[in-house]
């Protein structure tokens, strides 16, 4: 079957159908007679209308009686007659299914009982102040749980059964529909997150319907997704490696040309340039060993607020030619789980980012913290700066490789794009994330999170005294 149209609205039917077939077998699951214990109450109502009909039949005649079965039926929705000891009928509607009942009860001289769709029925004979005796039947509209709600429990039953069958029906429909589509989410969300080996499973493309061509194109997406993009990061790391050798070599020959020549300005620039171009290189294969490297080769555990301090001090100096300073907060001890040098490096491009950037005679502040909104708890480090900020539109992008603001910000410092970019794979690695955003009075804050790894506790085993 290849419509899934088609199977929604076969299982939609089915279920009507068989929750009609759940139905009609709880009727007949239903007592055939009337329970004894119902026989007083039952014979008890039923003498009552009897009496009142024969009152009125005597009194009136026939159409008095009529008229008053007509109003027990509208008012008490019960169904009643009244027959003459042959049988005969005298008044009330549908008597005809009452026959049998009255034949029973003109030969005996107690009620009698029956039972018709769930229906409890009594016949009985009746006898007017005249002397004069006549056969009285009459029935509960809803058998006796209406009148005495004694038969609940058949109530319960027979609703019970036919909403258990519909609802598992749906269920099993619920959890086909379903069952493929949330596993092609949670393979989405895998693939977004950058494991690009992943696919659908294989059962689900197997179907014949339009779920499972939307499987089977999920996975072919897939497919050249991972096509693409491995083939971008060996690209990638292959130039790298070969601009590698002749900067080496051009490094060489500026040397030699100076000997030569002697100095020129010229020369000076080329050796910038040189030296722009081995850095560039250096984080271009950087970032392609940690996109082709699912996890760090190397993770123990850190003391976090030492490694930023560190890294702080020796941005000092590096502030000081920027006419600025650095200074950094830690609330206490936090350790985490990480590579140290991947640590360093991330670090590192933050606070010298901010550095760059920040205006003259300002302050960079590094700030370390723990947050517990959620387990396990994380620590978060936020550098901010006093500069320029970046436009809201461009700050999910500045994490981007090679990416660059309108303002050609990272052109006019000569950076190349790559140390946010750098930084978003360390964090990810670390199983964290980094995110900027403009501060209120200026300025750009960046949060580097990663989770905090807690030291358990070691019991103090020592006596007291």
């Amino acid at each position: 079957m290849r419509s899934l149209f088609l199977k929604i609205f076969l299982w939609f039917w089915a279920t009507v159908v068989l929750t009609g077939i759940a139905l009609i077998i709880t009727f007949g699951l239903q007592p055939g007679g009337v329970p004894a214990r119902w026989h007083a109450a039952l014979g008890e109502t039923a003498r009552v209308y009897g009496n009142a009909a024969v009152a009125e039949m005597e009194r009136d005649g026939p159409s008095a009686a009529a008229a008053y079965l007509d109003d027990l039926e509208r008012n008490a929705h019960t169904a009643a007659c009244l027959f003459d000891l042959d049988g005969t009928e005298i008044a009330g509607n549908g008597c005809a299914s009452f026959h049998g009942l009255v034949r029973s009860a003109a030969a005996a001289t107690r009620p009698e009982f029956g039972m018709l769709h769930g229906i409890a029925r009594v016949g009985l004979r009746v006898e007017g102040k005249n002397g004069k005796s006549y056969l009285f039947a009459t029935e509960l509209p809803a058998g006796p749980a209406a009148a005495f709600g004694t038969n609940v429990l058949w109530l319960v039953l027979r609703w019970g059964v036919a909403f258990l069958v519909s609802g598992g029906i749906c269920f099993l429909l619920t959890r086909y529909l379903t069952t493929p589509i949330l596993r092609l989410r949670e393979a989405s969300r895998q693939l977004a997150a950058g494991n690009l080996s992943t696919r659908a499973v294989a059962g689900t493309q197997n179907r014949h319907d339009e779920l499972g061509e939307l499987v089977r194109d999920f996975n072919s997406m897939g497919d050249r997704i991972e096509g693409l993009i491995t083939g971008q990061r060996q690209l990638i790391s292959d130039v790298s490696h070969e601009l590698r050798s002749p900067l080496a070599r051009l490094t060489v020959a500026l040397d030699l040309a100076r000997e030569h020549k002697g100095n020129d300005p010229a020369f000076d620039q080329m050796e910038k340039d040189f030296e722009r171009l081995n850095d560039m290189t250096a984080r271009l294969l950087t970032v392609a060993r940690l996109d082709a490297s699912p996890a760090p080769e190397e993770m123990r555990t850190l003391n976090f607020g030492e490694l930023v301090a560190d890294i702080v001090a020796d941005a000092e100096f590096e502030s000081h030619d920027r006419n600025c300073q650095v200074q950094f907060a830690n609330d206490d001890q936090i350790d985490v789980q990480g590579n140290g040098d991947l640590l360093r490096s991330a670090i590192e491009n933050i606070i010298r980012n901010a550095i760059r950037y920040t205006a003259p005679s300002t302050v960079v502040d590094v700030h370390l913290q723990t947050r517990n909104f959620a387990e396990p708890t994380s620590a978060v480090l936020t550098v901010r700066d006093h500069g320029p900020g970046v436009p809201e539109s461009e700050l999910v992008n500045i994490f981007r490789p090679f990416y660059r603001i309108a303002d050609a910000r990272d052109r006019q410092s000569g950076g190349v794009g790559l140390g946010l970019a750098i930084v978003n794979r360390i964090a990810h690695l670390h199983g964290g994330r980094v995110s900027a955003k403009n501060a209120v009075d200026g300025g750009l804050q960046v949060e580097f999170e990663i989770p905090r790894r807690v030291r358990p506790v070691t019991p103090n085993t020592s006596s007291p005294g």
